[in-house]
């Protein structure tokens, strides 16, 4: 069955719109739109490039699709289709451009098309029973396949993005830290050259003062 639904923009992970009545019989349910916002997170940075995966969590698998610099997401049981879960998908996205696509860019506040629940809730039913002759006629379709779309744990998922954060920050404080060993060798190098210079330069200096002083005598 499918027990959330989520669509966001992936450029800054913003949440556009979801099932309101999504997650009421789910245990752990706000623990898992946490993680469908880790993903996004994620999406927004570019640490995962395919535009088609699902995501192994617990009992649960995230699908998502992005077409629009749109991510469409929605999370079923492990027994669920996963050809259903996609056409589920693409559905959503269909009727969400349609309906919203001139604004999404535009978008200022979370959940800005919140009304698009009723088309969620509304298509969400017409999957929920994979046994009715609509849904059976979806699976045999062999015009859509899902055989190559990519299965990764969430952990592995979530885990890619720390790992890249993480090696994006010490690249920086690396930087940082060169520009830093660059001033000091600079200023040391400085040092070093007027402790090599400065003796010259006072004995030329004392030698035009008394070569000055002479002149001035005579």
């Amino acid at each position: 069955m499918v027990k959330l639904t989520m669509i966001a923009r992936v450029t800054d992970g913003l949440p556009l719109a979801e099932g309101l009545d999504d997650g009421r019989d789910l245990t752990d349910a706000e623990m898992y739109k946490q993680q469908v916002k880790a993903l996004f997170k994620n999406l927004s940075k570019g640490h995962n490039e395919a535009s088609r995966m699902s995501v192994e969590t617990g009992p649960y698998v995230f699908h998502y699709i992005i077409e629009g610099r749109v991510c469409y997401l929605t999370m079923c049981d492990r027994s669920y289709p996963k050809k259903l879960a996609f056409q589920y998908l693409e559905d959503l996205k269909n009727e969400f451009e349609r309906v919203n696509g001139a604004q999404i860019e535009t978008a200022a506040r979370p959940y800005a098309f919140i009304k698009f629940d009723t088309f969620i809730q509304k298509t969400k039913k017409l999957y929920q029973d994979t046994r009715t002759q609509r849904n059976i006629s979806k699976l045999n379709d062999e015009l859509y396949e899902v055989h190559q779309i990519m299965t990764r744990n969430v952990q592995e998922v979530l885990g890619v993005g720390e790992k890249l954060d993480q090696v994006s920050q010490m690249s920086s404080r690396l930087t940082s830290e060169s520009r830093i060993y660059a001033d000091k060798a600079r200023d040391l190098n400085r040092q070093a050259l007027i402790r090599k210079w400065a003796p010259v330069a006072i004995v030329l200096g004392v030698v035009f003062v008394l070569f000055w002083v002479k002149a001035k005598l005579w």
